[in-house]
């Protein structure tokens, strides 16, 4: 065998491996197909070194990209809803109220009050990064936490009845920021925008899908919404994906009324 198709073989098998418990067998049995039985010791023992590196570390990412810093993840998303706020360019009272209410709710008047110090200081300011401040999301959490997200700035954007095109367009960039899926974004804008076909949206499906495709896109939609996907324990991003599941299942109910399913 060409001893650059066996390395590539090696690598190929590897990668495969990389976060499970085998690696070290892996190198002993390439080890002793070049080099006999020393080769099988030398090879288990890399394989020991490489597998404690690979998967102690990717246990540290995936514990330390699931876990953002309260204290800074709450300043950014104060942050985002001032970019929303200011987007058309009024700072409504109904808005301001929503983003308050949420707060108060969800971590208790005291705290509420020292967040909103914050709050105040990001409203004021001309402009916000907001690349920057979406970095501390990307990094440190997980994909269903940024889309409750989302929902937030959409509630927030629609605090006085309706979604102003600027807003929209300022909750767009956020999302591309986040590393939203356009097809997401566009589920839970129709959570809030009412529009003909809004529980097909919801679903991420069109009105010419089948009703097994229908049954089979509420179950896709229930376990990407469902709360114990979120592995969080802020409050307000509970409340969010409590609220998201819960126009899930009035989406598919509704489909399942009109359709006679």
């Amino acid at each position: 065998m060409d001893m650059f198709c066996c390395t590539d073989f090696i690598c190929q098998i590897c990668i495969s491996l990389l976060n499970s418990r085998m690696i070290k067998w892996i190198a002993a049995f390439f080890g002793y197909y070049f080099f006999r039985f020393p080769g099988a010791i030398f090879g288990f023992f890399v394989g020991s070194v490489l597998e404690k590196v690979v998967n102690g570390s990717g246990s540290n990412f995936q514990t330390f990209t699931q876990r953002a810093d309260p204290v800074q993840f709450q300043i950014n998303l104060i942050a985002f809803a001032a970019i929303v706020i200011k987007a058309d360019g009024q700072v409504k009272a109904q808005e301001l109220q929503f983003v308050r209410n949420f707060f108060i709710t969800n971590y208790g008047e005291q705290k509420a009050a020292s967040i909103f110090e914050t709050f105040n200081e990001q409203v004021k300011k001309d402009t916000q990064n907001i690349e920057d401040l979406a970095q501390v999301f990307t990094s440190q959490s997980r994909y269903e936490t940024r889309l409750q997200i989302i929902h937030f700035l959409m509630g927030v954007s629609n605090a006085d009845g309706s979604i102003s095109q600027s807003e929209l367009s300022k909750i767009k960039q956020i999302a591309a920021a986040l590393g939203i899926r356009s097809v997401d974004l566009e589920s839970i804008k129709a959570m809030f925008v009412k529009s003909t076909g809004n529980a097909y949206r919801i679903l991420e499906i069109t009105p010419s899908a089948t009703d097994p495709e229908v049954k089979k896109a509420y179950r896709n939609m229930a376990k990407k919404y469902h709360p114990d996907k979120l592995q969080s324990k802020e409050p307000a991003l509970i409340k969010g994906a409590q609220e998201k599941f819960q126009k899930v299942q009035q989406a598919y109910e509704k489909i399942q009324k009109e359709r006679g399913i």
